[in-house]
């Protein structure tokens, strides 16, 4: 696994959208069925602070909730400081080496970073999306992404099952932030209704 991936990029194209996010747009719907734009934005709270705490290889409580009713008061401001520590954690020395937790499961740290870039990219993907900005995916980190996804469903089908929903078809030649998309179970072409 690559010990040389840097979550700071992406980490400041999603701060850029959370920051365009307008309190009118926090009960919208977003990608993710069933969670409003509030709802992702407390995601982000969760597993910046999980995927940070697995870097440094730190115990864990609990997992990442998407409730809307849950959204700290101070999310403008709370969410970037987290994304910057989030990425600052994964830049220490020794943050890729051995193994680590997330969610309860052991895995190669190298791994678990890839699953947090991961987690930003494309919750950042949806969180434009459901607010109608623009969103740009960090060429390595996008590529890193769906190299993993795309091994992570030959080696765990039965996992990437429950996690994402089914295949969503994109043409072969289509950016690589779509075929990330599609294969999350995203139409890179959805909007919200209306």
């Amino acid at each position: 696994m690559t010990t040389s991936l840097d979550l700071g990029p992406q980490a400041d194209e999603v701060k850029r959208v959370i920051a365009g996010v307008r309190d009118d747009q926090l009960t919208a719907p977003t990608p993710c069925a069933g969670t409003p734009v509030a709802g992702l934005l407390d995601h982000f709270d969760g597993l910046t602070v999980a995927f940070r705490a697995a870097a440094q290889k730190a115990p864990q409580t609990g997992a990442p909730s998407a409730n809307a009713e849950h959204l700290a008061a101070d999310w403008r401001t709370r969410l970037p400081a987290q994304l910057d520590a989030l990425a600052a954690a994964w830049r220490e020395p020794g943050a890729f080496d051995g193994e680590t937790e997330i969610a309860g499961l052991r895995m190669p740290a190298g791994a678990v970073a890839v699953v947090g870039l991961n987690e930003v990219l494309v919750h950042g993907w949806d969180l434009a999306a459901a607010t109608g900005q623009d969103y740009r995916g960090d060429e390595a980190s996008t590529q890193a992404c769906l190299e993993f996804g795309q091994g992570f469903a030959i080696s765990a089908p039965e996992m990437r099952n429950a996690i994402y929903g089914p295949v969503v078809p994109v043409p072969d030649d289509a950016p690589v932030l779509d075929r990330l998309l599609g294969s999350t179970g995203r139409d890179p072409a959805w909007a919200p209704p209306g």
